[in-house]
């Protein structure tokens, strides 16, 4: 299929502010169309851009909402397994190379790039998981997130979804990062290549990142930088009530570049003489 986004995004876009013009079937077609080239990874909910940023699509976006929209409500059974839902389970996995291991579930509209292995976890719709990348047991890749090549999702990774504003950023996790047992990365959070978060790290929006390597802390939001090491971290923080510890999350050096890109987690950590 050629994709048509001179076509499909002003159907789309006027459809997201008035949702009668769904009546039309040409609309109708444009929504399913997308959401079938975001299946096939002809599209992507957001692309980076050649000064390292990324570009969040948000007419894609759109097409998501769209879609439930538009979708029935139906019953599909796979073997002993019943499900209830308006969005098909993604299909084709020996053509697309790639490894899905009961009961892992990814959703159409997700597209995964060859090699990549789900363990039983979840893919929601809208997202993207790169090549060789290990989606690992009861880890979930949420609605929009990008994840790169060569990227862990250790087992009970939250990766969070992001649809709506359809201009807000997905969270992004680029090529090489090894993500840590029963991290949460949510609100758009971005982070960088071959970057190691240690477990239990919890990365939102609003969570300070300190950079504690040099004499003075630098404190950032938002961004974990390529490469950095992070682990789980507590500041005080002045309330009405009195002084408490509220979380953060602590930068304590680079990954050493003859590290191989596979490095385990463990030693990761021992070479910042971190407890493990």
């Amino acid at each position: 299929m050629i994709i048509k986004e001179t076509t499909w995004r002003p159907l789309i876009e006027g459809a997201f502010e008035d949702r009668t013009r769904l009546d039309d079937w040409s609309t109708t077609r444009a929504v399913l169309d997308t959401i079938a080239a975001l299946d096939r990874g002809d599209l992507r909910v957001a692309s980076p851009a050649e000064d390292g940023s990324w570009v969040t699509h948000g007419w894609i976006k759109q097409a998501i909402l769209l879609f439930f929209a538009v979708q029935k409500m139906e019953t599909t059974k796979v073997g002993p397994f019943e499900f209830h839902d308006k969005i098909p389970l993604k299909t084709n996995y020996q053509s697309a190379g790639v490894r899905v291991v009961p009961p892992g579930v990814v959703r159409f509209g997700a597209f995964l790039e060859p090699g990549c292995i789900v363990m039983p976890g979840y893919v929601n719709i809208g997202a993207r998981v790169g090549e060789r990348t290990m989606v690992d047991t009861w880890a979930t890749v949420g609605s929009c997130a990008q994840i790169g090549k060569d990227v862990h999702l250790s087992g009970g990774v939250g990766i969070g979804g992001v649809l709506e504003p359809p201009g807000a950023s997905p969270v992004i996790v680029e090529d090489g990062a090894f993500i840590g047992s029963r991290v949460v990365i949510v609100e758009g959070v971005r982070v960088g290549r071959e970057a190691v978060i240690g477990s239990g790290v919890v990365l939102t929006a609003s969570t300070t990142v300190i950079d504690v390597t040099g004499p003075s802390p630098v404190e950032r939001k938002g961004v974990i930088p390529a490469r950095s090491v992070v682990i789980p971290g507590s500041r005080v923080k002045r309330f009405p009530a009195g002084d408490f510890a509220v979380p953060c999350a602590l930068i304590i050096g680079q990954r050493n570049p003859n590290t191989d890109r596979k490095v385990s987690l463990n030693d990761a950590l021992r070479n910042f003489n971190v407890p493990v």
